[in-house]
This record gives structure tokens, C-alpha cells and sequence, in this order.
């Protein structure tokens, strides 16, 4: 059986723009309705999102065949979290809170075989095809998000087996500061800067904004692989909307 190829690894690398939407719901169901919407991936979280594997499996197998790449947000920069995410299919991870090339590189061993990493080998699952495959092409996202992290982006992004650095901004506008409000000058300044620094290295940048208007500019920025809402967001937005409709 031929490797599955993995199109948002290639189109990233290509530096080709990748819309995206993050997907906190926790619901197959959710995650089938999506997956023909034409975004280029999704986000399945399981940092901020009650997920466990047995949901995160029920999803890669509705997003599966659709027009997206799924990509998995473990918990935490787990070698054991990680492997467990790897073993029911996923073959996109982005990695939370990394801070510095040390940590980046144990997040790239985790998703390595040995001799190149310390990722256990499970012969039959279904990574592997139940036995019919014996590698994957594994697309490796890291996560910076404080101002600690910045301050070594360049060597973070350039850790051999990191494939893009995600900047987190929600995260980095609290470690700055400005609790709630990414939108603040000095927030905005940094992610303008960050985008430029990781091209200057020659990685790809993501993001994720909720705003239309901030998404445009952060594409015009240079980040590569943007997501531009999610289904909570979808789902609220469109909620409150039709009550007001037909309330007010």
C-alpha cells in the first residue's frame, strides 16, 4: 500500500496559503459537516477542548476524504500524549507551548521511530494502516506563545523536524500584558515581526483570529497557514443572531 501523502505538509512547505478553521466541539458530527467546506485543514483540539483519544479517533475518521488536512493539538508537549494522538491516525500535530529548541526537539523525537526519536512502535494500528504501512509523513507544528518563547523564535523554528511554528495570540498578548486584548499595538507589533522573522528562516507562520479583517492583514503579513474562525464561534455568532432576529 502507497504512503498517504500529506497535502498540508507539502503545500506549507511550498509556502502556498492554508485557510484553516479550529474545531473545539468534541463531535464526529461536527467534524463531518466541515470537512467539505473547502478549508485546506482542521484543528482538533484537545488543549482547550474536552477531547479524549476515542473522540479524536471518531473525528479523523469523519474529516477523512474531505478537503481538509486534520491536525491534532495534544494536550500538552507529552511524549506519551503525542503517541497515543499518532497511533489512531493523526499525520499533522501542533505542539502547545513550546519555549524553547530543547523542548521543540523532544516534540520532534516523539514523533520519531528510534534511532531518530523515541516514538514506540505499534505494528498494527491504525497509523499504520493495521499493519499495511510501515511510516507516514508526519507534519510537525509548534506552538509559541509567550514572550520567553519569542525572544527565541529562531531557534525554535530552526530545529531540524519542526515543519512551521504556530504563534499563539492569546496567549502571547497575556504574557505581554494585554490579558484578552491581542489587539493591542504592542501584540500586534510582535506577531507583524514574528511573521518576518520566520520567513527570514525560511518556516512557516500560523495563526488563528476569529476577525476577518485581522486575518487579511496577518496573511499580508506572511503567515502561511491562517485559521479564521471556529465552529464555537460559528455556531455562537449564528445563534445569537437568530434570536436577535426574531426577538428585538
Amino acid at each position: 500500500m502507497d504512503l498517504p501523502r500529506n497535502a498540508f505538509k507539502h503545500a506549507i512547505a511550498a509556502g502556498k496559503l492554508q485557510i484553516g478553521l479550529w474545531c473545539s466541539l468534541c463531535s464526529n458530527i461536527a467534524a463531518d459537516i466541515v470537512r467539505d467546506s473547502g478549508f485546506d485543514w482542521l484543528l482538533l483540539d484537545t488543549e482547550h477542548s474536552p477531547n479524549e483519544i476515542p473522540d479524536l479517533l471518531a473525528q479523523l475518521q469523519a474529516v477523512e476524504g474531505g478537503t481538509a488536512t486534520a491536525i491534532v493539538r495534544p494536550a500538552w508537549n507529552d511524549t506519551v500524549l503525542i503517541k497515543r494522538c499518532l497511533d489512531i491516525g493523526a499525520t499533522a500535530l501542533l505542539v502547545p507551548y513550546v519555549q524553547n529548541a530543547d523542548e521543540a526537539g523532544s516534540a520532534v523525537a516523539a514523533v520519531r521511530y528510534p534511532p531518530r526519536g523515541v516514538r514506540g512502535v505499534a505494528a498494527a494500528a491504525r497509523a499504520s494502516r493495521y499493519g499495511r504501512v510501515t511510516d507516514s509523513e508526519i507534519c510537525l507544528l509548534v506552538q509559541v506563545e509567550t514572550r520567553h518563547a519569542l525572544e527565541k523564535l529562531e531557534t525554535i523554528a530552526t530545529v531540524e523536524g519542526v515543519d512551521g511554528v504556530f504563534i499563539g495570540p492569546s496567549d502571547l498578548s497575556a504574557s505581554l500584558g494585554h490579558v484578552g486584548n491581542p489587539a493591542h499595538p504592542e501584540v500586534q507589533k510582535a506577531l507583524e515581526d514574528a511573521a518576518r522573522r520566520l520567513k527570514a528562516v525560511g518556516k512557516p507562520a500560523g495563526i488563528l483570529t476569529g476577525n476577518e479583517e485581522e486575518a487579511r492583514r496577518y496573511i499580508a503579513w506572511g503567515y502561511t497557514f491562517v485559521a479564521v474562525g471556529s465552529d464555537v464561534g460559528l455556531i455562537g455568532r449564528g445563534a445569537d443572531a437568530l434570536a436577535k432576529k426574531f426577538k428585538s
